[in-house]
């Protein structure tokens, strides 16, 4: 495993760019990969329901898969070390007692405090319409998704979110039901081979009030 390069958290957080291109000759392990995801994944969730999934595409034939989706980003899908597409999972309850034992398991989570926290969660769930459930879901996915982007950085990788892609034909294209998995977005990650755009941002008071 690649130790972290950068531990200084603001310049995690000032340094990031979106990277177009890559060194195409910069491959990232498996064992990486699941370390950045397992970082990413300490993001916050509702009701810590984890909705979020992800496959990620670094072997030839997968990118050959991505390319006519994902016709505008070519650059970034040919020289990446992987892009990861981040779903988020409109069953994700099917895990809410193994999340929950886990934690009880763990010393986490009192058991009363489990036994009156699951079935409260799912009758939470049950009673949202479909599209107030993806909308929350979809807020979780945003959340690990920049966390992915700035546990990246720290590993000395660059990123760059993607969100022009076919989002009704990525999930089927990777064998995966569609009704079931929703796309959030694209992430291309790999080593910078340009420096990338310095961007502005909006002053802070006039973005926001205090009252």
């Amino acid at each position: 495993m690649t130790k972290a390069t950068i531990n200084d958290f603001n310049q995690i957080i000032s340094g990031r760019r979106s990277i177009r291109n890559y060194d195409p000759s910069v491959k990232i392990s498996q064992e990486e990969m699941t370390e950045i995801l397992r970082e990413a994944t300490m993001a916050p969730s509702s009701v810590n329901l984890q909705p979020w999934r992800f496959v990620v595409i670094d072997s030839e034939e997968g990118k050959e898969t991505l390319k006519p989706l994902a016709m505008f980003n070519q650059n970034q899908v040919e020289t990446s070390a992987a892009v990861v597409a981040v779903f988020v999972d409109m069953n994700s309850t099917e895990y809410l007692e193994t999340i929950f034992d886990s934690a009880v398991e763990q010393g986490k989570m009192p058991q009363e405090v489990r036994d009156r926290q699951v079935p409260a969660i799912q009758g939470l769930v049950d009673q949202l319409s479909e599209d107030a459930y993806r909308e929350m879901n979809l807020i979780d996915g945003g959340l690990v998704s920049m966390q992915f982007m700035l546990a990246a950085r720290a590993h000395g990788y660059d990123t760059n979110p993607i969100g022009g892609y076919e989002k009704d034909q990525i999930a089927e294209a990777y064998g995966l039901d569609k009704d079931r998995y929703y796309p959030v977005m694209l992430i291309s990650i790999g080593k910078a081979a340009e420096d990338g755009y310095e961007s502005v941002r909006l002053p802070i008071d006039t973005i926001a009030d205090w009252k």
